[in-house]
């Protein structure tokens, strides 16, 4: 049996990982500001308190060590400086996880494993997380730090579906425009390749990397291995809501361009590739993981549980009426080129 501590454990990723622990009988212990931790089962400690209170975080852990400590909302480096100030010593094994955005934009060879090289001069948010492998790397080849680096792709579970491009308040607004009969954006044809994982498949990966010996010191990437355009994407997802698909298609620079914030940088800096993962390395560290959900399925889960969780339904009007903005900017475009 594993003791265990979570930094989160209530996310799209974290929240099956913690479900998983408890199931199998691990001690879990969750340090997060207990928002959602009455959606797991019972049987988890709690230390409430915000991890960026490092002083308060240090007092309420004190005396206690474990076997693994996650991080799952470390995000640039200095949040990992702080896990090394109050860990050191004290965990077995402290796992981070990383972001497979990290790997070079644009692809050499589409795909991907953990020797792909680490790059991405589109989005910040891979830079930062690049940074915060090369410090903990650091740390393991200087000090012994027991370190593993986790690189989650696209990675979805029952309260989202999962869709290519959306506004601030998730996907919801998607789903309804699909309800609606509404065109929805799809970046450039639909046709690059993408892969996604579910949370519950992605549980059973990474409880088998923690407490792993084999998997201190090393990268590793967990994804499905189930491989979709993004039409195939979309369509599935419609078709789980009863819908028909109205796809419009409008090239990744231009969304990016025409995003008023930043959420174009991940289109560029993740979305817009195809990828293809090779994923020979978990399998050889976890021998028995097999992800199991094709998409199909965890559609048809998402759209059941999303259209009977009223706190799903998120709308976002402002998204909405983007989109029919860059729909008509484009149909003026192709007016005036041809002379209508």
């Amino acid at each position: 049996m594993m003791k265990a501590l979570l930094i989160g454990g209530t996310g799209t990723i974290s929240t099956e990982i913690s479900r998983k622990l408890l199931r199998d009988g691990h001690e879990l212990w969750l340090v997060n500001r207990g928002n959602r931790n009455h959606e797991l089962p019972e049987g988890a400690h709690t230390v409430t308190v915000d991890i960026n209170d490092e002083e308060k975080a240090a007092a309420l852990l004190a005396g206690q060590s474990f076997d693994v400590v996650a991080d799952f909302i470390a995000f640039v480096p200095a949040q990992l400086e702080r896990d090394y100030r109050l860990f050191r010593g004290k965990t077995g094994q402290f796992i981070y996880i990383s972001s497979a955005s990290a790997y070079q934009k644009p692809l050499s060879d589409y795909r991907i494993d953990e020797g792909t090289p680490l790059s991405n001069p589109y989005w910040e948010y891979s830079r930062n997380k690049i940074a915060g492998e090369e410090y903990l790397m650091k740390k393991y080849r200087e000090e012994g730090f027991p370190i593993t680096i986790v690189r989650p792709s696209h990675t979805y579970c029952e309260r989202s579906m999962p869709v290519g491009f959306h506004g601030k308040n998730g996907s919801y607004q998607v789903l309804k425009r699909m309800m609606e009969g509404k065109p929805v954006l799809i970046h450039g044809d639909g046709t690059s390749l993408w892969t996604l994982t579910h949370s519950r498949d992605f549980a059973k990966a990474f409880v088998g990397l923690m407490g792993n010996i084999h998997a201190i010191g090393e990268a590793v990437q967990i994804t499905g291995d189930e491989t979709l355009t993004w039409n195939q994407i979309h369509q599935i997802a419609a078709h789980a809501l009863g819908a028909a698909l109205k796809p419009y298609y409008v090239s990744s620079a231009f969304l990016a361009a025409a995003a008023a914030d930043r959420s174009g940088d991940g289109l560029l800096g993740d979305k817009t590739h195809s990828v293809v993962f090779d994923n020979s390395k978990l399998k050889r560290l976890v021998p028995d993981f097999v992800a199991s959900v094709r998409f199909d399925q965890g559609a048809r889960e998402a759209a059941e549980y999303i259209m009977s969780h009223p706190e799903c339904q998120v709308e976002d009007p402002e998204f909405d009426a983007w989109c029919d903005k860059v729909i008509e900017a484009q149909e003026e475009a192709l007016r005036k080129v041809r002379g209508k």
